[in-house]
């Protein structure tokens, strides 16, 4: 291999490109030619089947994402350690659906939300399973390898600056988007990108980001400016929309925004005491 194709190759834009191109294309090529064939095939019911579905896209993710940095980068994924998995994973997650309960706490307290009916948990299966592959698309393919790579290239700062962006602009088309929705996901891209900074690991921001997603159908939400997403509570919302959220959800709240800026404040914080901060480009030598 020739010295400049070797610097084109792990250069980090085509590291982000080629990496992000082979773990879709495992996952769309395996969920299209396998999984949805086999699992429709032998499971009459769909949502049992789109549950089934979703899980191994789970683990195609997980695996695709190991051995593909395993072989780009030569190294340990440290990343997808399980030293701490269950206390990432759960806590993250009661972590992450906590937050939200806090702010439905203080509308109900205002007399902003009432709970009308609870529906059945049917919403536990598929729904649920694909709550858990969006977040995990989402975690993998922003924090994992755009992130990383970015701060591993231009240090701390910059990374958390770029990824909060682009994160926001992968939003944009979201329906029932506000000027709020956008200061919510720039504020959410920063939390997440300080929880991976801490952790260096998957785990936490993942299952916050699973269990904030969740609480907002659970309590009757739209979800992302979803409106069709199902719900386990029906709710009325009714007040200002600066603490209600708008058509977006009740993540656009002021409230929310608010508890997630702090969140990232003090992963950052964190951050910086355990000097975890990169603040200048490494070497990629080893790499090469």
């Amino acid at each position: 291999m020739n010295k400049p194709f070797k610097k084109l190759l792990y250069f980090p834009v085509t590291k982000i490109i080629l990496s992000t191109a082979i773990c879709f294309a495992m996952l769309v090529g395996v969920q299209n030619f396998i999984s949805k064939p086999v699992f429709y095939a032998i499971i009459p019911a769909k949502y049992i089947a789109d549950t089934m579905v979703n899980y191994v896209s789970v683990a195609v993710l997980l695996v695709s994402y190991f051995y593909v940095f395993r072989v780009y980068e030569k190294r340990e994924i440290k990343e997808l350690s399980t030293k701490k998995l269950p206390a990432e994973l759960f806590g993250g997650f009661i972590f992450g659906f906590s937050v939200l309960s806090v702010v439905m706490l203080i509308l109900y307290v205002l007399g902003y939300y009432s709970i009308i009916s609870i529906s059945n948990f049917s919403y536990l299966l598929a729904p649920f399973s694909l709550l858990v592959v969006a977040a995990l698309i989402e975690e993998i393919f922003d924090r994992l390898i755009i992130y990383r790579i970015l701060e591993d290239w231009m240090g701390t700062y910059w990374a958390l600056l770029l990824m909060s962006i682009l994160f926001m602009i992968e939003h944009l088309a979201n329906d029932n988007i506000s000027v709020l929705s956008i200061f919510l996901i720039l504020s959410f891209g920063f939390a997440h990108g300080t929880m991976y900074l801490y952790t260096k690991r998957l785990w936490l921001p993942f299952a916050f980001h699973l269990g904030w997603n969740f609480a907002q159908p659970f309590y009757g939400s739209n979800l992302s400016g979803i409106e069709d997403i199902g719900t386990i509570i029906k709710a009325s919302y009714e007040g200002p929309e600066l603490l209600i959220g708008s058509r977006f959800g009740i993540e656009d709240s002021v409230l929310s925004i608010l508890f997630i800026s702090i969140i990232g404040i003090v992963f950052l914080q964190l951050s910086r005491k355990e000097g975890k901060i990169i603040r200048r480009k490494k070497s990629h030598s080893k790499s090469i």
